[in-house]
C-alpha cells in the first residue's frame, strides 16, 4: 500500500528535504494550494498555537474549510510527531476521531491538514471563556463520544494504539458539538501479545499523566485511562488540573478531587454554572468512574470500553432523572426502570462489531496485515 514505506526511507529523510518520499501520497497536498488557503498563512486565519506550531484556519479550492497545521519551519523538530501523526490518521476513520484530509512536506515544511472543527477545544468551552457554560448533559455527551474515540483507539485500531497525550485541548468539537479525539503526535501502538506494556520516555502533559506510567516508564492503554478521568474531573469542576495559585492540597485537580470525594463534599467544588442540574444518581455514577479511571495502580483501573458503558449509563441516569422529576433513589441501582435500557456497550467482541456499532472502518488495505505492517512502523520512534 502507499502507506508502506520501508524503515530507512522514512526515518532518514531524503536529500531535498522531504522527510516522507511516499508515504500516502494521495495524501499529499501541494504548498501553493495551502498558502492560497490560508491567505498565506496570515495572522488573520490563526486560530491555534501548540508546541507544533500555529494552527490556521483554510479553505482549499474544492470548498473545503480546514485546519491548518504548520510547524515551526525549518526548526527541523516533531519529524516524529508528524510521521506518527500521518501514520496513524493516514489508516483510520472514525466519527469520533479528528480526521487528516492531508499534509505537504514541501521545502522543509511540515504541515497537517485536518476537518475544521467550528466549536474548538473541549477547554474553550470550560473555564476563562466567553463561551456559554455547557450543560450537564451535553457535557456527559461530549466525554461519551471522546470515550468512544479512544476505546476505538485501544481496541479496533489493528494492534490497538495509546494516544499518550489524553486532554482537554486534544477534545475537540464540531459545529454540532459532537466530539473528536485530535493529536496523535505521541501515540504509540500498544503493547505486543508477549509483554503487558510498552517501555518508552516519558511523554504527556502535566497534570493530565498517569502516575504510575510516570514512574516505571511502562505504557499501557491505562495511561489514556487516567489522563481520561482527570478530563472527567474538569468537565465536572471547570478547573484547570495544575493551578499552582491555589493552597497546596488543592493544587493538582486529580488529588484534590479525589480528597473531596472521599470526605463525602464533591458537590462543594462542582462547576456552580451545572450544579443545579445534576441528577444525585448521575453523578455518583459519574464520580464512581472518575474515581475507577484515577486508581493509583493502572490494572485497577477499567478498560475505556468500561468507562464508555459507565457513561453512558450516568447519562441514561441523567436523561431519566430530566423525563420524570422524581425524588433521587438512596440506592442508584433501584432508579433504572425498565424504560431506561442499558447500552450495550460490553458485547463487543471483535472489530466487525466494532465498525457497525460505531460507523467507523479502517481505511486503506482491510487486510489487517497491511495495517499490522504501517503500526508496527510506530514501534521505530524509540529514538524519540
Amino acid at each position: 500500500t502507499a502507506g508502506g514505506s520501508s524503515h530507512s526511507r522514512l526515518t532518514d529523510g531524503t536529500s531535498h528535504g522531504s522527510p516522507l518520499p511516499n508515504i500516502n501520497l494521495g495524501l499529499k497536498i501541494p504548498l501553493i494550494d495551502l498558502q492560497l488557503a490560508t491567505k498565506n498563512f496570515h495572522a488573520s486565519q490563526l486560530i491555534g498555537k501548540g508546541g507544533f506550531g500555529n494552527v490556521y484556519k483554510g479553505i482549499l479550492r474544492n470548498g473545503m474549510i480546514v485546519a491548518v497545521k504548520r510547524s515551526q519551519p525549518g526548526s527541523g523538530q516533531g519529524l516524529p510527531e508528524f510521521q506518527t501523526e500521518i501514520m496513524v490518521l493516514s489508516k483510520i476513520r472514525h466519527r469520533h476521531l479528528v480526521s487528516l484530509i492531508g499534509y505537504c512536506d514541501e521545502r522543509f515544511e511540515m504541515i497537517l491538514v485536518y476537518e475544521y472543527m467550528e466549536k474548538g477545544t473541549l477547554r474553550d468551552h470550560l473555564y476563562n471563556t466567553k463561551l456559554p457554560s455547557l450543560p450537564w448533559k451535553q457535557r456527559l455527551e461530549i466525554c461519551i463520544g471522546a470515550a468512544r474515540g479512544l476505546h476505538y483507539l485501544h481496541k479496533g485500531a489493528a494492534g490497538g494504539i495509546i494516544h499518550r497525550d489524553v486532554k482537554s485541548t486534544n477534545i475537540l468539537l464540531d459545529e454540532n458539538l459532537v466530539a473528536k479525539v485530535a493529536d496523535f503526535g505521541l501515540s504509540r501502538s500498544g503493547p505486543l501479545d508477549t509483554q503487558p506494556y510498552v517501555s518508552t520516555g516519558v511523554k504527556g502533559t502535566f497534570g493530565y499523566l498517569d502516575p504510575e506510567y510516570f514512574r516505571s516508564q511502562q505504557l499501557t492503554e491505562k495511561s489514556d485511562v487516567y489522563s481520561f478521568g482527570v478530563v472527567l474531573l474538569k468537565v465536572l469542576c471547570a478547573r484547570a488540573p495544575i493551578n499552582p495559585l491555589l493552597p497546596r492540597d488543592q493544587i493538582n485537580l486529580a488529588e484534590w478531587g479525589m480528597l473531596c470525594k472521599n470526605k463525602g463534599i464533591l458537590q462543594e467544588i462542582i462547576d456552580p454554572s451545572i450544579k443545579d442540574q445534576i441528577d444525585q444518581n448521575s453523578l455518583r455514577k459519574f464520580s464512581d468512574t472518575v474515581e475507577k479511571c484515577l486508581q493509583e495502580d493502572g490494572s485497577d483501573r477499567p478498560s475505556m470500553g468500561d468507562v464508555l458503558w459507565d457513561l453512558e449509563y450516568a447519562l441514561q441516569l441523567q436523561r431519566g432523572a430530566n423525563a420524570i422529576q422524581r425524588e433521587p433513589y438512596e440506592d442508584s441501582s433501584s432508579s433504572v426502570s425498565a424504560s431506561l435500557q442499558l447500552p450495550n456497550v460490553r458485547r463487543l467482541p471483535s472489530l466487525s462489531t466494532l465498525s457497525e456499532a460505531d460507523d467507523s472502518i479502517v481505511m486503506g488495505d482491510e487486510s489487517d496485515s497491511a495495517v499490522d505492517s504501517v503500526f508496527s512502523q510506530l514501534k521505530i520512534d524509540d529514538a524519540r
